[in-house]
């Protein structure tokens, strides 16, 4: 049981890094292309049919509607790295050709659950505070895989 927990641990430590790495390459052209494609994204992200990961698409509508909210000024307190850091999920999600193509059978949609949980873990409690603030329940969200 002991090794199992340690397994997990380290496949989400991999995450998290990737996280980490990909939010510090978003830059303001990053977040100015994500906005323009925001509408048609987050349409796309309501269609996921991923019945092993169903808080996906809340995540993502989450995390869209935070990056909305911080980049029209509805939002002020939530730092850059937490901002650039939900613009890498949110691309991620979107991207055709990601570690498990979408398309494959039940964990297609593994790599994408796995991307939007590490940014809300990463980033709890500036996520949390924005969730509050929109009247939404972060746990609801955040707390199951």
């Amino acid at each position: 049981m002991m090794e199992r927990g340690r397994v997990k641990q380290g496949r989400m430590s991999e995450i998290a890094s990737y996280v980490i790495h990909g939010a510090s390459l978003v830059t303001p052209a990053t977040l100015e292309k994500v906005l323009r494609n925001l509408p048609l994204w987050k349409i796309e992200f309501a269609q996921i049919n991923a019945p092993n990961f169903p808080h996906l698409v809340d995540q993502l509508e989450f995390l869209a509607d935070c990056v909305e909210d911080v980049a029209e000024g509805a939002y002020k307190d939530l730092p850059y790295s937490a901002l650039a850091a939900a613009v890498f999920a949110l691309t991620y999600a979107h991207k055709k050709t990601d570690i498990i193509p979408d398309h494959v059978g039940p964990l297609g949609h593994a790599d994408d659950s796995g991307v939007a949980r590490a940014v809300l873990i990463l980033h709890g409690k500036a996520l949390a505070a924005y969730a509050e603030s929109s009247g939404v329940d972060f746990d609801r969200i955040s707390s199951k895989p």
